[in-house]
């Protein structure tokens, strides 16, 4: 995955895959432009993932246990 998509915020990444999947919706794309940007896709899609299971591990971390309550 590049850097420049590595690096992004959940926000940046969300708002880019937002993009691509209005591009896709043109069906005149041609299909080595569709496929390309499926890629990408699936690339903002993996950033996206990661943050939010960061997120939710930051979250559990600080997650009172059930027990002590």
């Amino acid at each position: 995955m590049s850097d420049e998509i590595t690096n992004l915020s959940y926000e940046q990444a969300k708002h880019q895959l937002d993009e691509v999947v209005a591009q896709l919706e043109d069906k005149d794309l041609p299909l080595d432009d569709m496929v390309t940007l499926w890629e990408k896709g699936e690339r903002l899609a993996t950033v996206c993932e990661e943050r939010l299971a960061g997120a939710r591990a930051r979250l559990e971390a600080v997650k009172p246990d059930a027990q002590s309550a």
